[in-house]
């Protein structure tokens, strides 16, 4: 005779509420022995683990939620395999590992089974939940921990498209980015977003573009450079573009690209001078900088 689902649920429900601390002291242990399943969490962290995810598992099968919704929308089950997911994400684990971690959870489980009950029909009823549960649990913990390792790399990305990306006060009122490398459209947009805010910290009013580390220009970069200088007149500010190179000149020119609204110069030193003529210093001459 055949066992329904319900009565499986009930079972393990009461096993894993009945059996709690013996389930995650097993869980922990079947880590222990495998490595690479708890890289980079120490044996605290795995009981912390293991006494949340067991709690919460017996919590979602309480309820009246389907079994093939139990994990995905059981918020206090979801968040726990969430939550180990990221942690083993920041530890540096694998995806792989984690997913098998949450997985060597039914050895666990199917073993305090075993004495839980002596019905071979309900044994089997409730292996077949406990896979099911489990499986989902491990698809969770690897989608969330590829998304998180995915944010940590866009944070990074970030950071240093920031550090490749530095303001730098020239003088009083001039400030200036020298860049270096490919201009694309995620790196014009932290150039754009650094400049604007420096000059609205350090009240500027001429900001320099120096381009000499720039390869090539073409019809992108010359877009990109076009919305930035338009973005820095709307701060109330001068925009001067640097590093103009003849190579980059007669591309320019052969392309049809106009900056002919843009004030343009050679160097940076050109750009300095021209800068302090705009802010009208008195007493500096603009020749003592080249």
């Amino acid at each position: 005779m055949s066992v329904s689902e319900a009565v499986a649920r009930q079972l393990v429900a009461k096993a894993l509420q009945d059996s709690a601390e013996a389930v995650a002291d097993r869980w922990v242990e079947l880590q222990l022995a495998q490595t690479e399943q708890r890289e980079g969490v120490g044996e605290r962290e795995l009981r912390e683990e293991a006494d949340a995810l067991v709690a919460a598992l017996a919590a979602g099968l309480a309820t009246s939620l389907a079994t093939n919704r139990v994990v995905t929308s059981h918020r206090e089950l979801r968040q726990a395999v969430v939550d180990l997911s990221l942690r083993r994400a920041r530890g540096g684990a694998t995806p792989t590992a984690t997913s098998l971690a949450v997985l060597s959870l039914k050895e666990a489980v199917l073993e305090t089974m075993q004495t839980a009950t002596d019905d071979a029909s309900e044994l089997f009823a409730a292996a077949l939940l406990v896979n099911r549960l489990l499986d989902a649990a491990g698809a969770l913990s690897f989608d969330t921990y590829v998304e998180g390792r995915e944010e940590i790399i866009r944070r990074q990305s970030r950071q240093l498209l920031e550090l490749s990306t530095p303001v730098v006060r020239l003088w009083r009122h001039v400030l200036a980015v020298p860049l270096i490398g490919t201009l694309d459209t995620a790196r014009t947009q932290i150039v754009m977003e650094n400049l604007l805010q420096a000059i609205q910290e350090h009240e500027a009013q001429v900001a320099i573009i120096d381009i000499t580390g720039v390869p090539t220009v073409d019809t992108a970069v010359a877009q990109h450079l076009m919305q930035t200088v338009n973005a820095v007149r709307l701060m109330g500010a001068d925009c001067v573009i640097s590093g103009i190179r003849p190579p980059i000149a007669q591309t320019i020119a052969q392309l049809g690209i106009d900056l002919s609204k843009i004030l343009t110069r050679a160097s940076l030193a050109d750009a300095l001078s021209e800068a302090i003529k705009l802010t009208e210093i008195p007493g500096v001459e603009p020749r003592a900088l080249r």
